[in-house]
């Protein structure tokens, strides 16, 4: 409009009345309140708040009201937090370091959010529009019945380095560049948070199983099936922050038990009591200690049953009483399955406590008969098999559990047959691991236990709080998988889980005959002597078939799996590493006690304690155990040396031989067969 129109007699009050509604059409984009900022456009509502230390959490959906539910995320006392309206299409809200600057783009009106730090440095950006592709930087499919797919898309930094994300079964250690998938197999954890080398970690805040893929133009977050998108973000100076305020937002675990500290012993599988006792009492009479000796699984007559089988275990309490005497505490296998000749199968049916199925046979898991899963998330299902786990374990003295089978291992992986208590496996699946591990803890907690840690074979966000040590599932004995379970254990503590651990020398392909299995037996022990917990596991060959008293052929056992049992010298080396685990225990006592008080791993990358050393990012098969030990396995076949980067900024002592080396250097090192690579910080 032409200021001559306006001297033509058009009124200069319409003119500026007409400025005003589209000023108050547009700041319509954003609503405020004390403590969030909102925006609304073409049905998307979006949500943005304070959510823990220098952190915000987004939440966006096409419905009039988000829905409410936390899936992982606890509550979090209010924050300082500033918001800004600055005009028709600029907002931001600021929480301690961390802002967000929201930006409606004039072509279609889409919001772009972009969150940085207190410097103003960009830690990460939506999409753009990108004008005539109208894309959407927070994309909604609606499904059939309900529902969405959805798709969060952010820019790429060609610079960035990502870590965190579980337990991937791949010797991949910067995962920029992967694809991965959010769901759970054996083996394979998927805990969504990532720490950015960019100084932030982010929190895909949603429990459907979907994919994610850090691509070198974008990054993109899918779920398959949600009501909401939802993420969380933080930004920090130090890995070692951002990793405290996570782990304020989701939880931290219990404090290690003592018994927890030691070594374990376990073998695929002491199948009778007798077994149980006498390898004990070895331990006992050798002087080698011993804190918990594990029963495996078909222990029980049926999956399901959740009880010890008379024939086998004629005196089980009479079993854990012996064994407290000698001052090793037993741990029992426990499956989800329940097969359809179980004693419990058709009341847990009637009532409705299962894992239902949309199709087919009602056969979830084909082994040793057709199993069905029961529903760890319906609170009566575990009401209901805590009271029997409580009745034939807890009650016999029993006080730590192994939680097998927890992905669940569904035959063929098929998520979308299935439906859980709450929802449909697609939209909540990753939550089944968490929730059974609850439902132990919880059961555990109502008896007056108060340090408690079960042995679980899979976790999402949130698993820590319910004492849940994960490990990596039934690997291969290969140095190949030895290299990759560095990786799993490392990103694992990233992603916040920082009680993990493997089956030492891998769980298939052992066989005690071979010199090649004894020698990456003893190298995967050394390191499991520096995990957060040490234990010996694996299915070792050749196995030996078992029969009962009918002659029905059971579930098989494999070769002996004791540390005597795989000759002298493997022998001394064992004994001598156990005793190395020992001498720790005050100092693996400090690390479960950090974990327990501020969240922070047992086993740290290079970079987490050296974050201004730029090599170590790129490190990946050395670790520190704590603060102070600097940890490098030796996970080559017959490599008897290996090169070290000691980081810079300190000194660093050879734990083996007492000499000194100065950080900031590569250095050639011996490892003959029985030492480990082990450097003290000075």
């Amino acid at each position: 409009m032409r200021s001559g129109n306006l001297k033509r007699g058009f009124p200069l009050f319409v003119f500026y009345s007409i400025i005003t509604n589209i000023r108050r059409y547009c700041m319509e984009f954003f609503q405020v309140t004390d403590k969030a900022i909102y925006f609304r456009n073409e049905g998307e509502l979006l949500k943005i708040e304070g959510w823990g230390k220098n952190s915000l959490r987004v939440q966006s959906s096409l419905m009039d009201q988000i829905p409410s539910g936390e899936s992982a995320l606890l509550p979090q006392e209010d924050r300082d937090v500033k918001i800004r309206v600055e005009d028709m299409r600029h907002a931001s809200i600021q929480n301690g370091s961390i802002r967000a600057e929201l930006f409606v783009q004039e072509w279609g009106n889409a919001l772009q959010i972009t969150f940085c730090d207190e410097t103003g440095k960009v830690l990460l950006r939506e999409i753009s529009g990108g004008g005539a592709l109208t894309r959407k930087a927070r994309f909604f499919q609606a499904l059939p019945g309900g529902g969405y797919r959805l798709k969060a898309s952010f820019e790429a930094d060609p610079d960035e380095k990502i870590y965190g994300m579980g337990q991937y079964q791949q010797e991949i250690w910067d995962l920029k560049g992967c694809n991965l998938e959010l769901a759970h197999r054996n083996s394979q954890a998927s805990v969504p948070f990532y720490l950015s080398s960019e100084g932030y970690g982010f929190l895909w805040h949603n429990p459907a199983v979907g994919e994610v893929h850090f691509g070198k133009n974008t990054t993109e977050w899918v779920a398959n099936a949600a009501d909401k998108l939802d993420y969380w973000i933080t930004a920090g100076k130090t890995p070692a922050q951002i990793e405290r305020q996570y782990a304020d937002c989701v939880g931290k675990v219990p404090m290690m038990p003592e018994y927890g500290l030691g070594f374990w012993q376990c073998k695929l599988r002491y199948y009778n009591q007798q077994q149980v006792l006498d390898v004990a009492k070895e331990y006992k009479d050798r002087g080698i200690p011993l804190d918990v000796l594990v029963i495996d699984y078909y222990h029980w007559p049926h999956c399901g049953d959740w009880r010890f089988e008379e024939e086998f275990f004629p005196e089980p309490k009479k079993m854990v009483d012996t064994l407290h005497e000698w001052g090793i505490e037993t741990m029992v296998s426990v499956w989800p399955q329940v097969e359809w000749g179980s004693e419990n199968f058709e009341e847990m049916k009637q009532q409705g406590l299962l894992v239902k199925q949309s199709a087919g046979v009602d056969a979830q898991m084909i082994f040793h008969g057709n199993n069905v899963f029961m529903d760890a998330t319906n609170p009566r299902t575990r009401q209901y098999v805590w009271e029997k786990c409580k009745k034939n374990y807890a009650d016999l003295g029993i006080r730590t559990f192994w939680l097998d089978e927890a992905e669940p291992e569904f035959t063929n992986y098929n998520y979308e047959m299935y439906q859980y208590h709450a929802g449909p496996v697609s939209k909540v699946g990753n939550v089944y691991p968490r929730e059974y591990s609850r439902l132990f803890y919880e059961g555990q907690k109502d008896m007056g236990q108060q340090d408690i840690v079960n042995l679980v074979r899979c976790a999402w966000v949130g698993s820590q709080r319910y004492g849940a040590l994960v490990w990596s599932g039934d690997i291969w004995s290969s140095y190949e998988d030895f290299r990759k379970q560095l990786c799993a254990g490392l990103h694992m503590g990233l992603a916040g889980i920082p009680w993990w651990t493997t089956d030492i020398g891998g769980f298939h392909g052992g066989n005690v005959e071979s010199d090649d299995f004894k020698e990456l037996l003893i190298r995967w022990f050394q390191f499991g002597t520096f995990c957060p917990v040490m234990r010996l596991h694996g299915l070792r060959m050749p196995g030996e078939k078992i029969f009962d008293r009918h002659g029905v052929e059971r579930e098989w056992t494999g070769a002996d799996n004791e540390v005597w049992s795989y000759g002298e010298e493997a022998y001394e080396i064992f004994v001598k590493y156990i005793g190395i685990r020992e001498q720790m225990r005050d100092y693996t006592r400090r690390l479960m006690k950090e974990a327990h008080e501020e969240g922070t791993p047992v086993m740290r990358t290079l970079f987490y304690e050296f974050p201004e050393d730029t090599a170590c990012w790129n490190i990946y098969d050395e670790y520190m155990y704590g603060d102070k030990l600097l940890v490098a396995p030796v996970c080559h076949e017959h490599a008897m040396a290996r090169q070290v980067y000691l980081p810079a900024s300190t000194t660093w002592q050879e734990a083996a031989t007492g000499k000194e080396y100065a950080g900031g250097k590569v250095y050639d090192v011996e490892a003959p067969l029985d030492r480990i690579p082990v450097f003290i910080r000075k």
